[in-house]
């Protein structure tokens, strides 16, 4: 299958630079915030730049759109809604 059908759901490791830095700008909850497949892909994204600085670089741009919300790897992200469960009322 090709990899547009079948994202890859392997859960990204977190590299000790990248828990250091979130816990240091206190970002932790706003990262575990996000769905899965975006933690991932920020770790994944991190990952793969080539080089220190550009590793740096990204990681700077994530820790930024965490602090201050609605974006994704610099694309518009608005958070879904919270599900609530409808409760039933007895019935009189």
């Amino acid at each position: 299958m090709s990899r547009v059908t079948q994202p890859n759901k392997t859960s990204q490791p977190m590299p000790g630079n990248v828990k250091a830095a979130l816990a240091k700008r206190e970002l932790m909850d706003a990262f575990r915030d996000r769905p899965d497949y975006q933690q991932n892909d920020y770790l994944k994204w991190i990952a793969l730049a080539a080089g220190p600085a550009a590793k740096d670089k990204r990681l700077q741009q994530m820790l930024e759109e965490l602090a201050n919300g609605g974006l994704f790897k610099g694309e518009p992200w608005t958070a879904p809604a919270p599900v609530t469960r409808a409760t039933s009322t007895p019935s009189s």
